[in-house]
């Protein structure tokens, strides 16, 4: 990307995360009492993802181990507030039973990632974008999956992508389904431009909240 369309990006990141705000900002409270009144906690979560691909350091030759830069990416929570405690970090899977009936709401809808519209006011993510994985585990899918890292090079995480308007979120039932959304991810930097951001955007509401995998 050349300077002035990655400004004509964060212009487009810093106006629908204005816009979606405004727009959103009045369901927060019902939203959090819900959270709360079903399961008591936290009502946002906090997780470490990986964002773009940092340059990897290879002090002892071999295959370079692929590093992201990190960052603090914001959810309401869907899940119980001990999901993790027994498990780790895990990759969701479909109708995975540690989600709240108000936390499968929220996913169903992606009412939990309102909060992100922060992360793109912060700089972290782009309204358009590859989804970030849990930091723990994209090195070791990096090393797994041909291809995985590039992904992330040169271009931020998003809260929609090519990926989820085609019915690839974030619950993964099979290897397979890994796959496809990194297909579509990588089809999505090659083929990249603004009017293709404009599309995606504009897709979603249809597309990425209401047609895709449960």
């Amino acid at each position: 990307m050349t300077r002035s369309v990655r400004v004509a990006k964060r212009l487009i990141d810093l106006c629908g995360a204005c816009l979606g705000l405004a727009i959103t900002l009045p369901l927060c409270p019902l939203i959090a009492v819900a959270i709360y009144l079903e399961s008591p906690g936290d009502i946002f979560i906090r997780q470490r993802r990986a964002g773009q691909l940092a340059p990897s350091d290879n002090p002892t030759g071999g295959v370079p181990r692929p590093r992201f830069h990190e960052f603090l990416m914001l959810k309401f929570r869907s899940m119980r507030p001990d999901a993790e405690k027994h498990t780790g970090v895990v990759v969701a899977s479909a109708n995975d039973p540690r989600v709240t009936r108000v936390g499968k709401v929220l996913r169903r809808t992606r009412l939990d990632e309102i909060p992100q519209f922060f992360n793109v006011l912060m700089g972290h993510m782009s309204i358009v974008g590859p989804r970030p994985e849990r930091t723990e585990l994209a090195e070791q899918l990096a090393m797994a999956i041909p291809y995985f890292e590039e992904r992330m090079r040169d271009v931020k995480p998003g809260i929609t992508g090519l990926a989820q308007i085609n019915g690839a979120r974030g619950e993964t039932r099979t290897i397979n389904d890994m796959r496809r959304r990194i297909e579509l991810d990588l089809d999505y930097i090659r083929n990249w431009s603004l009017w293709l951001d404009l599309k995606i955007i504009l897709l979603t509401p249809m597309r990425g909240f209401i047609n895709r995998q449960p």
